[in-house]
């Protein structure tokens, strides 16, 4: 690379806009792995590219059948195969042209022996080698936030695997994953996700290196600490408010007018009977208006990324301590006017402190609006009959106009016997004819691996709520996403397939955090 590429420690500096792609970049230096560190704990408005600049993701089920050639990608598609100097048969999992950067990684497996390889700008030499299916076992120092161990993952080689990896792997002209199996002649199934962006041809990136990443133990501690312990934004304008909500009634709060942005918000509840916490926060909604447009509406459980018993739960953008204290650190920008309400709909008596940070925003045409939309449904039937033309799609939310998808929560009461998260995610992204995102099953979706899930929680989400070891009852996922936005320019669709080990129902609250404008829409049916 020219001499001229710094290894640059800032270069994003992120406030969500909207051009033809949803996403805007003012702010174009080199790519590197710093810099994409940087980006993962900026409090600023998350996502802000190019154009050109656009997420995508590769998702793959690979299923070996004895008898048939090796790596048939789960009879779907046809094996790629690498051969390099002294290297065997490989497995291409991932082949991309251009300049980019993984974003995530997601895998998991019954049996993790095998060689994982990295090759960068068209090296016949990987740049990283890991002896395992496992990238749990990265020859850096990543550390927990970076690096999420699934609940059901055995440390011995042979037995299951699962991790999702979030530290960023840019490259300047391309990159190819492979793995390479220690027996073509075993079935040993291999399920992962990668996803990537790519950028425009001529961007300056600087390629991933180990010797250079071992030289950021420092930086990548730091961002670890910060995505495991985010402080609350505490400048700007403290406005608070002590309300006790009558029966069926609104409170409001009128914020600064002004070009300004809502920093943080958090929700304090007292003089309630612990008992009543479930119903309080289930009827108990927040509305938010940005320039007289309502963007956010939204049950306050599955606003702050618990839902049903707002049961403890710790991550980046939203948290709870279980007992009535709940906090978001999602960045709302407006130009003139913001009035946040509390609509109650049940005769339950307590007392809200709500406490917002106000500061100044510098916003550009280009800001967008953080939206929070909701909808339920209850009875929706799931099949275990994998080839039936019954099967539903369940429309999670749909969304029309141009912006950002930043995460959801999947609250539900799982009348199955067992498990009932078996279908697929799918993504459309503006006119796809066949999703941009293709998943492997609902709790791969959330960070995790194998079911029955159990609690855990994570910077990026997870299971606030995983009531029995049979998935029967209540259960809750939440993903907020940081370099996985999606980008759209003119429409999101995602659904989830209703598939299950036995046939049943289940019922869904489904909440969803993205940016938009104020014409920008979202289904919301409850």
């Amino acid at each position: 690379m020219g001499g001229n590429q710094q290894f640059l420690t800032v270069f994003l500096d992120y406030e969500k806009g909207v051009d033809g792609s949803g996403i805007h970049l003012r702010h174009l230096t080199q790519k590197s792995v710093t810099s994409v560190l940087h980006a993962e704990t900026d409090e600023k408005v998350p996502g802000q590219f190019t154009v050109s600049d656009f997420f995508r993701i590769l998702h793959r089920e690979i299923d070996f059948d004895i008898g048939k050639r090796p790596g048939t990608f789960g009879g779907i598609d046809p094996l790629q195969l690498h051969q390099s100097g002294g290297v065997g048969t490989e497995t291409v999992l991932f082949d991309e042209k251009g300049p980019g950067a993984i974003t995530r990684i997601w895998m998991t497996t019954s049996d993790k022996r095998g060689t994982l390889r990295f090759y960068f700008d068209e090296s016949d030499t990987p740049e990283i080698e890991i002896p395992a299916y496992d990238m749990a076992r990265f020859p850096a120092t990543v550390g927990t936030a970076l690096s999420l161990t699934h609940t059901h993952y055995e440390d011995e080689l042979s037995k299951t695997g699962g991790n999702t990896f979030f530290l960023p792997l840019p490259y300047a002209r391309s990159c190819r994953i492979t793995l390479e199996e220690p027996d073509y002649t075993v079935k040993i199934p291999r399920y992962y996700h990668i996803g990537y962006r790519t950028y425009d041809n001529g961007t300056n990136v600087r390629t991933f290196s180990l010797k250079e990443v071992r030289k950021l133990t420092d930086k990548i501690a730091a961002v670890n600490r910060k995505l495991l312990s985010p402080e609350m934004y505490a400048d700007g304008t403290e406005c608070t408010r002590t309300v006790t909500p009558t029966s069926n009634g609104t409170t409001s709060l009128h914020l600064p007018d002004g070009s300004k942005a809502i920093r943080s918000l958090a929700i304090t509840l007292s003089e309630f009977d612990p008992a009543d916490l479930t119903e309080i926060m289930q009827q108990t909604w927040l509305r938010i208006d940005f320039d007289g447009t309502r963007c956010v509406w939204c049950p306050l459980d599955c606003f702050f990324g618990v839902g049903t018993g707002a049961p403890a739960s710790s991550g980046w953008y939203v948290s709870s301590d279980g007992k009535g204290s709940f906090t978001s650190r999602w960045v709302m920008p407006y130009a003139e006017h913001a009035d946040l309400r509390l609509e109650k709909k049940s005769d339950i008596p307590f007392t809200a402190v709500i406490t917002c940070y106000v500061d100044d925003f510098d916003r550009t045409a280009q800001t967008l609006y953080f939206h929070a939309t909701y909808h339920d449904e209850t009875g929706i039937p799931v099949n275990n009959d994998y080839n039936s033309p019954d099967n539903l799609d369940w429309n999670f939310t749909t969304i029309t106009g141009h912006g950002v998808y930043c995460g959801d929560v999947l609250s539900l009461y799982n009348h199955c016997p067992d498990w009932y998260g078996e279908g697929d995610e799918k993504i459309w992204v503006d006119n796809d004819t066949f999703p941009s995102f293709m998943g492997t099953g609902t709790e791969d979706y959330y960070n995790c691996s194998w079911a029955p899930v159990v609690p855990f929680a994570t910077p990026f989400g997870g299971a606030p709520r995983a009531d029995e070891t049979s998935s029967h009852g209540y259960n809750t996922f939440v993903r907020t996403r940081n370099l996985d936005v999606i980008p759209f320019g003119q429409r999101l669709q995602f659904d989830l397939e209703m598939l299950s080990w036995n046939p049943g129902t289940v019922d869904y609250r489904a909440a969803a955090f993205w940016y938009g404008t104020a014409l920008s829409e979202a289904t919301e049916k409850n």
